[in-house]
């Protein structure tokens, strides 16, 4: 009996061993997700093995818990990884992920700067009583326009002759 115990120990090591390897470095979720279940089968087969060589049946309801626990365990990730992105399926790399927290803090900085820029527009528009359109580059101020431009905006937005037809 010894010699049986001694090999089931051994190789639920192993099997232990690899799936932390797996959990460790497995390229995706789901590949993660496995090597939990996996790691849990393997905790529950030590548990079993040692209830076994002390001939002890109090561990059953431990056996019966943890089981469940990987079971629902599974069960949830999966379910969560199902409605996963496809490229959020990965865990990204440290390089990868400040790359993209460097690129959102420029983009809530462009945002941040845009939005000054437009504070800034508007209070001096406030200051000097002019009328924007836009923020565009023309200011029209209330005494300024002449009649000539005021012609010339006319002409332009009125349709063709030829088009009409």
């Amino acid at each position: 009996m010894i010699y049986a115990v001694a090999v089931c120990a051994a190789l639920l090591a192993a099997a232990a061993v690899l799936t932390l390897v797996r959990i460790e470095r497995g390229p995706s979720m789901l590949d993660r997700t496995i090597a939990l279940d996996t790691f849990t089968a393997t905790l529950v087969g030590a548990v079993a093995l040692e209830a076994a060589w002390h001939r002890r049946t109090d561990t059953l309801p431990i056996l019966v818990v943890i089981a469940m626990v990987g079971f629902v365990g599974s069960v949830t990730i999966a379910r969560f990884a199902a409605v996963e992105p496809e490229e959020e399926r990965r865990i990204k790399t440290r390089e990868e992920a400040a790359a993209e927290d460097a690129a959102r803090r420029l983009a809530e900085e462009a945002e941040e700067r845009a939005l000054e820029r437009t504070a800034e527009l508007d209070a001096a528009d406030e200051a000097t009583g002019d009328a924007t359109i836009g923020h565009t580059d023309t200011v029209l101020s209330s005494g300024e326009d002449d009649a000539a431009d005021h012609a010339a905006a006319q002409d332009e937005t009125a349709p063709d002759e030829g088009e009409a037809r």
